[in-house]
């Protein structure tokens, strides 16, 4: 049945077989038994048997149309399966969110979220203040379901279910719509959601960041069976390579893809390899002869080189529409094979900021200025160039390209760097306008990559794809020499195919030398309020008299103009190093030092520029 208030599918078991109260000591929720599942044209599942047990935080990875999605339905009860059974203990309270958007299109947001309980009643619940802070504070819950946009919908769906009682929690792509806060914050909600070795959690998602933080087992689902893995993503990550390697797998492509996935993974931010569930000794064999990820150097030479020195500046950009600003007084000189991921809120600008950069949007002041042997490219998110091809076979838009390409320093046909990205030969003949969400995704890709531009700009690349794919195209991303800038929710893509990050916060673009974490704390930061008159009057800064104040300001415009001084000079900075000699070790290691001392001074005057800004208000 579904919850009458917000649609979404819920379960209240009668109850298993006694042979399924228990599985050894610890107690049970739900499972599968001998599960079949197939329609014509595939085998979705063939004799499946697993179990939920209490306490368990389960995410569930695999190939685009494996069998993800129903496995979450079999198993909550939204689909019966053609052989086998699926049992649920006694009493169970059961929630699933899938990808369908289930709200009542005439409802308010308030009564889709809590009914028509008064509001005494439901504000004293700490679930129900939290979920609120957490995913709707900015919405109006007087507003109609109808008037919101597609990602407000999606929070809203979401909010109403976490702010139930639930003993079982599916998610089906949770993380679609949310921004990297959003994300955050539910991974942290989930985590604390019930008290240890209770409830259950099940949750199918492309984002491995967030696999990591909340589950402590993994589903892999292919080829007709679901096998079991322990730990979060990276957990997975060596397991399956040592499975394909002890197993002497036929598919080396895919091992020496992992293989560089874990090196990645041990390799990256340090907070990161504390956090798997795995020998760390056995990680370090299997990545023993695993090369770094890229050559930052070798890359920025060839970068130059394709590129030369100027590449696109923006000078004190501003961009506002209704009237309403959304970019300012935005300063940033682009160099040639930077890696750059730019983050922020819903609505912070990201989207404006690449079109400024493409020179699809025009800036209200200030100029954006391009470098004269600039190409350009942008993988935007509606995919709007395939659709002229709709009704073209694949094998016709690859019988229309050049015979072959250079792409890590080897010659490749389009068929080939299709083959790479998941597409096998028999799906050539399919037409473009047939291909799923994800498919289509990765032609796109292709087809940017194979315009040869030396400047990509990527908007939400991950959407649709899953984590095979993603995997495939981090690699293939690894060795592009040119200047690339990404803007994504998917924190994993930013850290691991960027080597810096900026934000969007309150219009301005500014660096983050902490990466993400960063990020989280300044955007925490600037959306903090005072929650009563009492605590307001606690958390101002004292009056400042007229002097104070101006000198504050005439400071904040120094630090300013100090932060922009510096941006120049790391970029200068960053060119010295391509160019320099590599063989000439210690001019090497001394402009690195170098470096990394401009880049500590960032860190010390934005540290004073967020002072002073809480000063001058």
């Amino acid at each position: 049945m579904r919850d009458p208030t917000t649609g979404l599918a819920v379960r209240s078991a009668r109850g298993p077989p006694p042979s399924f109260a228990t599985v050894g000591p610890v107690a049970h929720l739900l499972g599968a038994e001998a599960v079949h599942l197939a329609y014509p044209n595939q085998l979705v599942f063939d004799s499946v048997t697993l179990g939920v047990n209490e306490g368990a935080r389960i995410g569930i990875v695999g190939r685009n149309g494996d069998g993800k999605s129903s496995l979450l339905r079999l198993l909550t009860g939204d689909q019966q399966p053609h052989a086998g059974r699926v049992t649920h203990r006694s009493g169970l309270r059961v929630v699933a969110l899938s990808q369908a958007d289930t709200l009542d299109n005439d409802h308010t947001v308030g009564w889709t979220l809590v009914g028509d309980q008064p509001e005494h009643q439901w504000a004293g619940d700490p679930r129900i203040r939290d979920v609120a802070s957490g995913l709707v504070a900015d919405i109006d819950w007087d507003a109609t379901i109808s008037t919101l946009s597609g990602g407000q919908r999606r929070r809203v769906q979401l909010a109403a279910l976490l702010m139930g009682e639930w003993d079982v929690i599916a998610l089906d792509e949770p993380t679609n719509h949310l921004d990297i806060e959003g994300i955050t914050w539910l991974a942290e909600h989930l985590r604390r959601r019930w008290p240890a070795n209770t409830g259950g959690l099940l949750v199918v998602t492309h984002d491995r960041w967030f696999l990591d933080e909340v589950a402590n087992t993994t589903w892999e689902v292919h080829d007709g069976i679901v096998e079991p893995f322990e730990g979060g993503y990276a957990a997975y990550v060596l397991q399956r390579v040592e499975r394909d390697r002890q197993a002497a797998s036929t598919e080396a492509k895919r091992q020496n893809l992992m293989r560089k996935e874990l090196a990645w993974l041990r390799r990256g931010p340090p907070a990161r390899t504390s956090k798997p569930k795995f020998r760390i000794d056995a990680a370090n064999q299997l990545i023993a002869d695993v090369p770094p990820l890229r050559n930052a150097v070798e890359l920025a030479k060839l970068a130059t080189a394709r590129l030369g020195k100027d590449v696109i500046d923006l000078l004190d950009v501003s961009v506002s529409f209704d009237g309403r600003p959304v970019l300012r007084d935005v300063e940033w000189r682009i160099g040639p094979g930077e890696r750059t991921g730019i983050v922020g809120a819903n609505g912070a600008g990201k989207s404006t900021l690449l079109g400024l950069i493409a020179g699809t949007v025009t800036p209200d002041s200030g100029r954006v200025k391009h470098g004269k042997t600039v190409r350009l490219a942008v993988l935007d998110q509606q995919g709007g160039e395939l659709a002229s091809l709709a009704e073209d076979r694949i094998a016709d838009v690859l019988g229309r390209l050049r015979g072959d390409y250079e792409v890590e320093g080897r010659q490749v046909t389009p068929t080939q760097l299709l083959e790479r990205l998941g597409f096998g030969a028999g799906q050539l003949s399919a037409r473009v306008g047939d291909l799923s969400g994800g498919q289509r995704r990765r032609l796109q890709l292709m087809l940017t990559l194979l315009s040869e531009p030396n400047v990509l700009l990527l908007d939400e690349p991950t959407n649709d794809v899953d984590t095979d794919m993603l995997t495939a195209t981090e690699d293939l991303l690894d060795s592009w020499p040119g200047t690339l800038i990404v803007v994504s929710h998917d924190r994993y893509l930013l850290e691991r195919i960027t080597d810096q990050q900026y934000a969007i916060l309150d219009g301005r673009l500014r660096h983050l030398p902490g990466g993400i974490d960063e990020y989280l704390r300044l955007a925490a930061r600037s959306t903090e309020v005072p929650k009563s008159p009492a605590a307001s009057t606690a958390t101002e800064p004292q009056a400042l008299s007229g002097a104070q104040r101006r000198a504050a300001e005439k400071e904040l415009a120094s630090v300013d103009r100090q932060l922009a001084r510096l941006a120049d000079r790391i970029a200068t900075k960053h060119l010295e190093l391509a160019e320099q000699d590599q063989s000439d070790h210690v001019a090497v290691a001394e402009l690195t030092r170098q470096l990394r001392a401009l880049e500590d001074e960032v860190t010390d005057l934005e540290t004073r520029w967020l002072e002073l800004s809480d000063v001058v208000g």
